[in-house]
């Protein structure tokens, strides 16, 4: 399988964007996850699911300098 590359700077807007992400799901879960079950039309997938994928995500690219991979997602 052929590894697919990004330019740094492209990685670096990338992290942020999901990092972004990650911060507005964290911020008000209650509200989004009910939003999150509309959209999809079923539950058991929720916000935290999603800050997980992306705390991957942001792993993957260099971004997690803090170890959040390895944390459980905080519940406010």
């Amino acid at each position: 399988m052929n590894g697919i590359t990004l330019a740094l700077d492209d990685a670096v807007e990338l992290t942020e964007l999901l990092q972004f992400v990650d911060t507005w799901l964290a911020n008000d879960p209650e509200h989004l996850n009910e939003s999150l079950h509309r959209y999809i039309g079923v539950s058991g997938y929720d916000t935290n699911q999603i800050r997980t994928a992306l705390a991957r995500f942001i792993f993957l690219l260099g971004g997690d300098t803090e170890g959040d991979l390895f944390q459980p997602p905080p519940t406010p």
